[in-house]
């Protein structure tokens, strides 16, 4: 078992040394001169020391952490509700899912010019764009997955006399977990995305302030940066979902 994980870990690992050494060597060579100059990973890393040590990464990085962490929240806990009780009650389903299914296909930066008007350049501004993110799709995914439910397991609590709150916890949202988390696990990532879009548009904190900075003073290495600061960030809030969902369902899962 230990070799197994051993030959996994290095099958992980492999390809990106191999990854770093050529964006290394091809940053030395000068490939790219001028005005598309390629820095070495090495400069890259060297430069994101310095951001860490002065502070300016973290302080900013701070500022679009929380902005994520409250939209995504916020986002997903709305989205779970209403998706709970257009899954529960055909009747609130027939009411609310056209206007649903109106808004969710317009992208959530898609917003962001009708929000700038109504609620203006401010923290608020980033916090609701992801919390139209994460909403939608949450919403979609819990009550597909509710509605999706084989209703003898219901009929089998209801005979054994639980009360439609206990049916509700009991029964109904622990089977539709997978697709509830499905919803998550896709917005985990994006709300990083549109959050970046947002805070270049109209921000002056956060990394995508920092990234449209950096480009006015053509520091390529900084931008750099900040583009693998946003990937591992969504690799990481996607990844804890993942976690988070095989932790709760992996039973029932190795069970199916």
């Amino acid at each position: 078992m230990k070799s197994k994980a051993t030959l996994q870990f290095l099958w992980g690992i492999i390809p990106v040394t191999v990854f770093l050494i050529i964006w290394e060597i091809t940053g030395r060579l000068k490939l790219f001169p001028g005005q598309f100059y390629f820095p070495p990973f090495s400069a890259v890393a060297k430069e994101f020391y310095y951001l860490t040590i002065s502070g300016v990464l973290g302080k900013n990085f701070l500022s679009s952490l929380s902005r994520v962490l409250i939209g995504l929240f916020s986002g997903s806990i709305a989205g779970i509700f209403i998706g709970t009780i257009m899954g529960w009650r055909k009747i609130l389903d027939r009411a609310l899912n056209p206007i649903i299914s109106l808004l969710y296909p317009i992208p959530a930066l898609g917003w962001l010019p009708l929000l700038m008007l109504w609620i203006g350049i401010n923290e608020m501004l980033p916090i609701t764009i992801i919390f139209i993110c994460s909403f939608f799709p949450v919403v979609y995914n819990t009550s597909a997955g509710i509605r999706n439910i084989d209703r003898k397991y219901i009929k089998a609590a209801e005979t054994l006399g639980a009360s439609d709150v206990r049916i509700l916890f009991t029964v109904i949202l622990p089977l539709a977990l997978p697709n509830i988390f499905t919803g998550l696990r896709l917005e985990a990532g994006m709300s990083w995305r549109v959050l970046i879009a947002a805070e270049m548009v109209a921000i002056p904190t956060g990394i995508g302030a920092l990234l449209m900075q950096a480009e006015s003073l053509v520091r390529i290495d900084i931008i750099i940066v900040c583009l693998i600061v946003l990937s591992i960030m969504c690799f990481i809030f996607e990844r804890t979902f993942a976690a988070a969902e095989k932790f709760l369902t992996g039973k029932w899962n190795s069970n199916a």
